[in-house]
């Protein structure tokens, strides 16, 4: 994978780390529901700005819409609930290490879809090494029963995101603008009747809530799906979902120093064993140090 790939996927965890941190405002106003459909919504309405802004085409083929649709709700409607609603009882940072799970769950899921990347030895022992760096993060605040339904609704958003990642290969000849407008049009369309049915009318009284709604729609939304449906069919689904090895470390700092979360050595551990697992996924310094087969002379 080229250096200018490598370094945009590690720009895009830092960005949804950072929706970790909104989530955690968000939710000291609304329901988990509102906060997906606000986020989906102000991100649609950014990406199409982006849409008319460069003039690009809508599909033709009427089909594509309800994968769209499903997409969106796949990928935004679902994990984008989950995780607030998670961040009700843990920590931002610990949310966002799970979410670190995510590229442990695209390659099983990979490896039965149809057509879909098989691991690599590297990229194997880099994905095992990775979880093994979000256990060791997720370890200071693993003890309650609590717990349990939060850390689950965690694993499902992973998986979600493992389902989209390797579902995306069919909008290969989709302008990557497109598939992130309507995905989120589709997935908004579903998300804030929902919103209304299950929480009522929102009611917004700190302006924080206000700018952490905008940031996360435009920055954490917008800006991160357009980028994501660029280079999933340029550097394929399983290296994209690598960037979720950097969104804990951007949620952890985040959390610690704004909403004064806890830190210890454990996190600085678990950091540079992802790290490591990075490393082991990106296969360039291994190979590097790996002893290479001998071409038979003529």
């Amino acid at each position: 994978m080229k250096l200018h790939y490598w370094a945009l996927i590690i720009f895009l965890g830092a960005l949804w780390g950072c929706s970790f941190l909104f989530n955690a405002i968000l939710i000291r106003e609304l329901g988990p529901i509102w906060v997906s459909a606000g986020r989906i919504t102000i991100g649609a309405l950014g990406c199409w700005a982006y849409f008319i802004v460069m003039r690009k085409t809508l599909p033709t083929e009427p089909r594509v819409y309800f994968q769209l649709l499903v997409l969106g709700m796949m990928n935004y409607g679902i994990p984008f609930m989950l995780f607030p609603y998670a961040e009700q009882s843990l920590a931002s940072g610990l949310v966002g290490v799970l979410n670190g799970l995510t590229p442990m769950t695209t390659v099983l899921v990979s490896q039965f879809w149809p057509g879909g990347e098989k691991a690599t030895w590297n990229k194997s022992i880099g994905v095992g090494i990775g979880f093994v760096g979000a256990a060791i993060l997720a370890s200071p605040s693993m003890g309650g029963t609590a717990e349990i339904l939060p850390i689950l609704a965690c694993l499902l958003a992973s998986f979600c995101y493992a389902f989209t990642l390797n579902y995306s290969r069919r909008f290969k000849g989709v302008d990557s603008a497109a598939v992130a407008s309507t995905s989120l049009t589709g997935a908004a369309l579903v998300m804030v009747p929902l919103a209304f049915l299950v929480h009522g009318t929102p009611v917004i009284t700190r302006p924080e809530t206000w700018a952490a709604l905008l940031a996360i729609g435009l920055l954490s939304s917008s800006l991160a799906f357009l980028l994501l449906w660029w280079l999933v069919p340029r550097v394929g689904a399983t290296n994209v979902s690598l960037n979720t090895f950097i969104t804990p470390i951007s949620a952890i700092l985040l959390g610690v120093l704004v909403l004064h979360e806890r830190f210890e050595l454990v996190h600085v551990i678990g950091i540079i064993v992802i790290f490591f697992g990075l490393v082991f996924i990106d296969g360039r310094l291994v190979k590097r140090f790996m002893p290479q087969p001998k071409t038979a002379g003529v």
